[in-house]
Order: structure tokens, then sequence, then C-alpha cells
């Protein structure tokens, strides 16, 4: 059956293109993290998985995934010859209990297999996590395939849902032409702080105020003036946005009206990955002001670049950084600026270790295998994680 498409108010058909491999429908396909678990084009001419764009959501823009059409119990009962497994990543939490219930009760009666893989076990637009902690009991007890991106959540699903996650670690964000790309050369010692929109999770007046303390002195500590970049959106500083914060706007409003030495302020609209990309290496370090988190996208990408990540001592984020994360401490207690310090200089000796393009790709073979033989399992009706291994 061709795929439904809204155009100029009539509904039209989209015939698709006939596809090999085992037909996987990611929720979203359309992210980094999916397109880098799976081969690359040009090691792979019959790919074992074809994975399908997602489809268009009614009455959103092009490119817009959410709310995601394949978690509709209607749309995968109408919908359901059109792939083999279903692949759940983001995008469940505006579905209400009895609606995740009865479209898992869809995919049992129809016999599509279900993999979900926990990328979040503490939901990062999420104050209140009660509603995200029973959808993902649900799904842990549910999907045919559990995965996961590090040991210790793994642990912790166990711990909380009583059953383990198979662990198959986070991909390469950056892409793979700019993975070898030499880093800039400076003297001095930039470090970045980047409050984007003030996601729920970001809580930047827990650090700064301590961070602003330590740059003065590291320049005495590690041979090298240092330079604290701060970015923001323009929304940060509006008292009528929904995360305004009066005490941050106002800090952020006297560093940009009088700066203090050592201290720059970017205000300005959304990067787009190009311009990210090269801000994040652009920097030393990073510092993620997290209240809580699980697993991040964000280290990944400065794992690629090159560029140490400091944070607070949240999720999983060290073992994910593999040495490339250093944590201040617990989340919820303002780190000392002599702690700062001490931490920055140990960065101020050169960059951390980077996988490199080749490592990248050696890595992304092996998840797509790993991906394949899930995948494979769950067809053939076998319960897959880290108890039962495919």
């Amino acid at each position: 059956m061709g795929q439904p498409r809204v155009e100029g108010g009539r509904v039209q058909t989209m015939v698709p293109e006939p596809v090999s491999g085992v037909r996987v429908r990611h929720v979203p396909a359309a992210h980094p993290y999916v397109e880098h678990v799976h081969a690359l084009p040009s090691t792979a001419s019959a790919p074992a998985v074809a994975v399908l764009p997602d489809p268009p959501v009614p009455g959103a823009p092009p490119g817009q995934w959410w709310p995601h059409p394949a978690l509709e119990e209607a749309w995968v009962r109408e919908h359901a010859h059109e792939q083999d497994v279903l692949h759940v990543h983001f995008g469940v939490e505006g579905r209400s209990l009895p609606e995740l219930r009865a479209w898992l009760d869809a995919l049992a009666d129809l016999g599509l297999p279900l993999v979900h893989t926990v990328h979040d076990v503490d939901h990062p637009h999420l104050h209140d996590q009660r509603h995200h902690r029973e959808q993902l009991a649900l799904l842990v007890e549910r999907a045919d395939g559990l995965l996961t991106l590090s040991e210790g959540a793994a642990q912790r699903v166990e711990r909380e849902h009583g059953r383990r996650p198979l662990v198959l670690p986070h991909p390469h964000v950056v892409p793979m032409d700019l993975l070898d790309r030499p880093r800039p050369v400076h003297e001095e010692l930039r470090i970045g702080m980047h409050l984007k929109s003030l996601r729920t999770n970001v809580t930047p007046m827990r650090v700064l105020p301590a961070l602003l303390e330590a740059v003065p002195h590291l320049a005495a500590r590690t041979g090298r003036p240092a330079v604290l970049e701060i970015r923001a959106h323009p929304e940060v500083l509006d008292p009528d946005f929904t995360r305004h914060d009066e005490a941050l706007a106002r800090l952020l409003r006297r560093l940009l009206d009088d700066p203090p030495p050592g201290v720059e302020v970017l205000v300005g609209p959304r990067l787009d990955n190009v311009q990210l990309w090269a801000a994040l290496q652009a920097v030393d370090v990073s510092v993620l002001p997290y209240a809580w988190a699980t697993h991040s996208g964000w280290v990944e990408a400065c794992r690629d670049l090159g560029t140490w990540v400091l944070s607070p001592d949240v999720g999983h984020l060290e073992e994910q950084g593999a040495g490339m994360v250093i944590a201040w401490g617990p989340p919820h207690q303002a780190p000392l600026p002599s702690r700062l310090v001490d931490l920055l200089a140990l960065c101020a000796a050169g960059p951390p270790a980077r996988p490199g393009a080749q490592a990248r790709a050696a890595q992304r073979a092996e998840l797509a295998r790993r991906h394949a033989q899930v995948y494979a399992g769950v067809i053939d009706g076998r319960r897959i994680d880290g108890g039962s291994p495919p």
C-alpha cells in the first residue's frame, strides 16, 4: 500500500521504492543517532537493514517527525505490512498510558516486533519524571528487544524495572569527514558554556558564578590566559520566555554591558550543525550545567572533536565519555571555584584522545552488525536483551 501525503488539501499516495533487507521503522528515523548505527553507504551495496523514512505528520512542516504517526494505534494497524520491525528511540512522552498500552497491544496483535533503546532513564525535558518512568516500565516489559547505551544505564534499568538491556554504545555524532579535522591552535585556554534555550535540565546558575570566579586564577595555574565563552539564544533574556531565569538574565545582561577580562557573551540564533561543530572544536572545554541526564549527544560530539567536557556527576556521562568527561561533584551542589581551577588545569595540558574516523567507522560497522542481529532475533520470535543477547 502507498503512503498517504497531504498536498494542496488533497490526500495523494506515494508509492514506496522497493527496499532490500529487513525494513526497520525507527521512531524517529531523522536523527543522527539512527543514521550512525547503520552501515556507511559506501560499505554496503546491499544493506542488511533498510531504514524507512519518517511518515509525514499531518499539519506539520516538512522535516518535522513529531508527533510520530507510528506511535498511533490506528496507524500501525493500517500500515503494519510496511515494516518488519518498529524501533522506538524518542517521542513517546506525548502518549498517555492507556494510549501506550493500546499501541503495544496492537503491535502484539499484529505480530510486529518492537525494539526499544533506552536513551533516557531520566528525561532531560521533564521536571516531573513520574509519567516518563511509568512509560519506561511498560516499554521495558513489553519490548521484544531492549537496548541502552551504557553499562551504568543497563544496571539502573535492571534495578528499577527488572530487565537488563543489551548495551550497544553511542556512535559518532559529528560527520565522518570531520572526525580527523585538526583542532584550531590558540594560546588561551578557551572554556565554553552554551546555554542554548535553557532546556529543562539546564541549571547554569549552579556553576556559572563559581566559573566566573575561577577564570581569573587559571593563567597563574596553567601558564595560559583563560577565556570563558558563554553562548545563549535570545529568548534566554526574554522575561516572557517559558523557561526564563531572572537571576541568570540579570547576570548575562551585566556581563554583556561590562564584560570582565577573559569573559565573552554571545547571544544569537541557533547555530546550524556546521557552525556548532566549529564552535565546539574552537573551545578546549565545554561546560555542561546539567541538573540531571542519562546519556548525551553533546558529550559524544565533543568526543568526536577532541574537546573536554566538564560537568556535574550526572547519569552515565563519564562512562560514555571514555576519559574525556570530568565531573566536579553532585549536581545539586555548586562547585567551589578552587575545584573548578583544579579540574580546568587538567584540561589545559592538551586535548583528550579522540577516536578518529577509522575507529568510528569500525564502531559503526560493528553497531550495524549488532543491530541487524537484534532485528533478526526479534523477527524470529526471540526476546533480546542483556540476559539474552542475539
